[in-house]
């Protein structure tokens, strides 16, 4: 006899297990299928982000930082080190350890929820009959299914993957020596951050992009700091850089690529691609379940996550907006609060974006240029951090937060950060956005002193033309 659930999750990420804890806490039978392992064979929640993407990444970014602040920055703030030394063996254990501490989180809050896991890949067939593939293949039906399958990385055909020295954002994370000479090809977010933790540990680091533009998608006076700051650090960023071909050739990668100069040549010990992901797809649903997909492989849904077929829904790297966990977990928990009567939604121009490189870079809402394209006239405030007391004392005085204003409704559209632990200060941010908050909602609240969040209270007094702490032209009364 087929198992029957209310709700079937294909895919225990973000999205998914939010979705599949959420349901269950709503009094639904639920069951998340999901065949990410481990090496050794175990099953492991949590998918890309706990595995092999978020989690690792900031693990390897926190303590590689933490090494670079003591070897480079310490005697400035008079801290002495006798012997400090790099063990990176130890540093991929702390790693490893935090991620096998999170994802056996996520199967002991199942365990509380009442979800069960069904390990195996699941295939979408008709009629909400959800198809296991493990050692066998078995089937469970379902009222109600949530496509939560995640994404991949892209693959290059100018730059093949062969597990060695080309690899992914995962295998990136899997070295087990600092590579002499590395190569990146992509500046966005995961070449960035992939290539400050290997150049704070030593490697030489070349970045290809293939864009003119620097950090298109964030506000061009944030990229233009970034781009100065990381290349001061050692980071060589070559833009409008299309990578030809690339060549394993003794021990080395040899890359072909083309500029507007012409065509060159470089060789690094280990290459790794970061153009970006492509969603989970392939395989997902039977195909006389005629699941609309775009023309990139997304799986097309409404603004609630509906898809085509009748309740059945896609989230998170599967759908259209950024591939943003804490995205798929709002369209998660959306999904799930939808499917049991609540008229949940969830507000896509309020979606904070973060790059975890040092330093920081985060922005919600919408940035001056997209502002100025859409001929929305706004005011703008920006801050220093060097005008900071905390950012001082910390020795990470570097950035600025600048805010965006309407200029006549004075409702906030855009606040954008680089500087210390932006990833945090950009929460009350996005948090006032959330309830639609005025410019002077900002001036008027009490941020706590010192505090680098407040320079988020100062970069909106500047919007007005009355910092506190910062030097600006008078305006007379306002």
């Amino acid at each position: 006899m087929t198992d029957r659930y209310d709700l079937v999750v294909i895919g225990a990420g973000p999205a998914g297990y939010t979705a599949a804890i959420r349901a269950a806490q709503l009094g639904l039978k639920v069951a998340c299928v999901d065949d990410w392992q481990t090496i050794a064979g175990e099953a492991a929640l949590g998918g890309t982000c706990l595995n092999a993407g978020c989690i690792p990444s900031k693990a390897l970014l926190e303590t590689s930082e933490l090494f670079v602040q003591a070897r480079d920055h310490g005697s400035a703030l008079g801290l002495k080190f006798k012997g400090l030394g790099l063990d990176l063996s130890a540093m991929l254990a702390h790693k490893d350890k935090v991620v096998s501490e999170l994802t056996r989180g996520i199967a002991t809050l199942f365990k509380a929820n009442g979800v069960t896991f069904i390990p195996g890949r699941g295939k979408l067939l008709l009629n909400n009959i959800v198809e296991i593939s493990a050692k066998s293949k078995s089937q469970i039906e379902a009222e109600h299914v949530i496509l939560a399958s995640g994404s991949t990385p892209v693959n290059l055909k100018s730059a093949p993957f062969d597990g060695d020295r080309i690899v992914d954002s995962q295998g990136a994370l899997e070295f087990k020596e600092v590579p002499e000479r590395l190569g990146i090809i992509g500046a966005g977010v995961i070449g960035l951050e992939l290539g400050s933790v290997w150049r704070r540990l030593g490697a030489e680091v070349v970045l290809l992009e293939a864009q003119e533009n620097f950090l298109s998608m964030a506000d061009e006076q944030i990229a233009r700091e970034a781009l100065k700051q990381f290349t001061a650090q050692g980071l060589d960023i070559r833009l409008g850089s299309r990578v030809l071909e690339s060549k394993v050739e003794k021990g080395a990668v040899t890359v072909r690529y083309q500029d507007k100069d012409g065509d060159h040549t470089e060789s690094v010990d280990r290459l790794i691609v970061a153009v970006g992901r492509r969603p989970n797809t392939v395989g997902l649903a039977s195909d006389d379940n005629r699941l609309l997909l775009d023309e990139w492989g997304f799986v097309h849904v409404d603004e609630h996550c509906c898809t085509n077929l009748p309740k059945v829904y896609a989230v998170g790297d599967l759908v259209r907006g950024p591939m943003l966990a804490h995205k798929g977990m709002e369209e998660g928990v959306m999904v799930a609060e939808r499917i049991t009567g609540r008229e949940t939604t969830v507000n896509y121009d309020v979606v904070p974006s973060v790059i975890y490189t040092q330093p920081e870079i985060a922005w919600v809402g919408k940035t001056e240029q997209a502002l100025k394209a859409a001929g929305i006239a706004c005011r703008t405030g920006v801050f220093p951090f060097a005008a900071n007391g905390r950012a001082k004392a910390m020795g990470q005085a570097s950035g600025f937060i600048k805010v965006l204003a309407d200029s006549s409704t004075d409702r906030v559209l855009g606040v954008h950060l680089i500087g210390p632990h932006c990833s945090e200060v950009v929460a009350p941010a996005a948090l006032a956005m959330s309830f639609g908050a005025s410019n002077e909602d900002i001036m008027l609240t009490m941020f706590a002193h010192p505090t680098l969040s407040e320079a988020l209270h100062e970069a909106s007094l500047a919007v007005a033309g009355h910092a506190i702490h910062m030097a600006q032209p008078r305006r007379g009364k306002s």
